[in-house]
């Protein structure tokens, strides 16, 4: 066989193949959801005094139009022992503001604003976070980003889950109904394509998380050296998962997703922030220089021609089986 068919017969088992893992990736996914997320979880029975504390860190920069109305959900949290630490980094950042009329707005709330941050390396989240971790009085620190928006009971979500075994509970990224083509993009990515991957990571062992809400225990990021020690990385949400990963603890998915709901968008944001996702993914797995071929385009026009080159489609035969014409 000449060796331009041997490769042809390669790859055309190669796109058979990227089809089975496809749709088992897509199956799974679609089950996983269907068993493990799409239904309610029962509320914390503990009595108040067992209820885990949360530390909730909010890194803020700037002003978008939603995130007035994202970050009050956080002081609506239906959940008795919690704390809000808002962290800016610029004392003439917008952000201070709206922090500033909440805090007014609940009193009631055990909130505090912290503004400068410190620096102890060169991811400008963590060097933002610092005071707030350093301030943080619970045994579960929550980090969470300024676009998403939660529901009264997404932390007792969060912490239903954080069994004893578990060290890390995150969210699955999508994102809230919008207007506008750019938005109807994002929540068609992180609809399909995204949660594929995501879910099925998960489920078959593989540590997939994002650090858009993270709920972990403090005191194994202390044993890790504190935030601090993930201010040397960028992508901090994958170090500090494998750190709780390397100390023996399991992590879960929350029933509810982390809501994106950020008021300022657009296709050139979407795309800055993909290539940058793949960028970073890049780094830290090198394989993720495969990841175009899951793409639905690329991976239909591989899985066709596979398809054509094994079975013939489209190919009509020149006799029939009777030998006439």
């Amino acid at each position: 066989m000449a060796p331009l068919d041997v490769a042809l017969q390669g790859f055309s088992v190669f796109g058979l193949v990227l089809f089975v893992v496809l749709w088992f990736m897509h199956c799974m996914s679609i089950i996983y959801v269907r068993l493990h997320l799409h239904k309610k979880r029962p509320e914390a029975k503990q009595p108040y005094a067992q209820v885990l504390g949360v530390s909730l860190l909010k890194p803020l920069k700037g002003v978008d139009p939603n995130l007035i109305s994202n970050l009050e959900t956080f002081f609506t949290l239906d959940y008795p022992k919690y704390e809000i630490l808002l962290c800016v980094q610029d004392q003439d950042d917008p952000a201070v503001d709206v922090c500033k009329k909440l805090l007014g707005k609940y009193p009631n709330v055990d909130a505090r604003l912290f503004i400068g941050g410190k620096k102890v390396g060169i991811n400008p989240k963590i060097n933002n976070l610092m005071p707030g971790y350093e301030a943080a009085k619970y045994g579960l620190v929550w980090i969470c980003d300024s676009g998403i928006r939660v529901k009264p009971d997404t932390l007792t979500d969060l912490t239903n889950q954080m069994t004893e075994k578990v060290g890390l509970v995150h969210g699955l990224p999508f994102v809230a109904d919008r207007q506008g083509f750019a938005a109807t993009l994002e929540q068609v990515y992180f609809g399909t394509s995204h949660p594929r991957s995501y879910i099925s990571a998960n489920v078959t062992g593989i540590k997939c998380v994002t650090g858009m809400s993270c709920l972990m225990r403090k005191d194994v990021l202390d044993q890790a050296g504190g935030l601090v020690a993930f201010a040397q990385y960028i992508a901090e949400d994958y170090f500090m998962a494998k750190a709780i990963a390397d100390r023996g603890w399991r992590f879960s998915m929350a029933t509810q997703v982390a809501l994106q709901n950020s008021g300022s968008y657009s296709i050139a944001q979407f795309q800055s922030r993909m290539i940058r996702w793949t960028k970073l993914r890049i780094n830290m797995v090198p394989a993720t220089v495969l990841e175009p071929v899951s793409e639905c385009f690329l991976a239909s026009l591989i899985i066709g021609w596979a398809a054509h080159h094994v079975f013939r489609y489209g190919q009509s035969q020149s006799r029939s089986p009777g030998g006439g014409a």
